[in-house]
């Protein structure tokens, strides 16, 4: 007997592979974590299921049409060659095909959500897909990268409340900083094939030196605004105290990126870690009655 799985479990693992369903846990943890601190609590199960299809699809929405967008720019890359389009294992017509769905797919959420967030969904869709072409033409591609992962904690409140209060926004300037941190080291690991193919990018612009020392701030500058956006909400000392652990965390990642800017690959699985981290901390503060809160006067 064949050991080989079945046609549609392989096309699954395929399409999950095309899509790196498996990345999810970058950004999923912060998700879930602004949709708990938005309903103080659970929300129902039916706006927890929308916001989770709307967070998968329009990332699968700007990561397959990415891969649409740069199949050229891919076969082009000794490390991107071997990726479903240059490789010849799916269709840009398919990728595409799946792009659309997905964005599809998060108009009919955000519908279901509320008003609001179908007002704003466009929006985050010109985000999302719009990142594939900054690098052609502009070295921010790491900013609007932030910028678009920004988008999670507004969204988790348009979502729940169906308004947006004005001090999310220290959330999202946090999670704008933390992005930008990440996607200027993952850019790092790209330097030398971005030069080769003319692509912009902040550390070809500005040097590897001074991009890399950039991040540290990055993250510093988020951390504290996760600090003023905890006080704001009120929440209790596990969240303060996740935001501690993941200073160590990033303190420590920094010293050892430092020393080698280029070699990303440790800085990028401790990003899973960090985002761990910060879910498990606003678990803690909001569902287990231990220690003072901390809003602001």
């Amino acid at each position: 007997m064949s050991g080989a799985p079945p046609a549609p479990f392989g096309r699954l693992a395929a399409l999950g592979r095309f899509l790196e369903i498996q990345n999810l846990g970058l950004n999923l943890p912060f998700a879930i974590a602004f949709l708990l601190l938005a309903a103080r609590g659970l929300p129902t199960v039916e706006t927890t299921v929308l916001v989770v299809v709307a967070f998968v699809a329009a990332r699968n929405a700007g990561h397959s049409f990415n891969r649409w967008a740069d199949r050229d720019l891919d076969a082009a890359n000794p490390r991107t060659r071997g990726r479903d389009l240059p490789a010849g294992r799916r269709s840009p017509s398919e990728a595409l095909a799946i792009a659309v769905g997905s964005a599809a797919i998060l108009l009919v959420a955000a519908a279901l959500l509320n008003p609001l967030a179908l007002g704003l969904a466009p929006l985050a869709l010109l985000l999302v897909l719009g990142y594939s072409y900054t690098k052609r033409f502009t070295a921010l591609t790491t900013p609007f990268l932030g910028l678009v992962e920004a988008i999670t904690p507004a969204a988790a409140y348009v979502a729940v409340r169906a308004a947006l209060p004005l001090p999310v926004l220290l959330a999202v300037a946090a999670v704008l900083a933390w992005g930008t941190a990440f996607e200027t080291v993952h850019s790092l690991g790209d330097l030398a094939s971005d030069r080769t193919l003319g692509l912009r990018s902040l550390p070809a612009r500005i040097g590897v030196g001074a991009a890399s020392r950039l991040v540290p701030l990055l993250h510093a500058l988020a951390l504290l605004l996760l600090l003023l956006f905890g006080l704001w909400a009120d929440l209790r000392l596990a969240y303060f105290a996740a935001l501690g652990a993941m200073a160590v965390v990033a303190a420590v990642t920094d010293a050892e990126f430092l020393r080698a800017p280029t070699a990303t690959r440790t800085p990028f699985r401790r990003h899973f870690l960090l985002a761990a981290i910060f879910l498990a901390g606003t678990v803690l503060a909001l569902f287990v009655p231990y220690g003072p809160a901390f809003g602001l006067p």
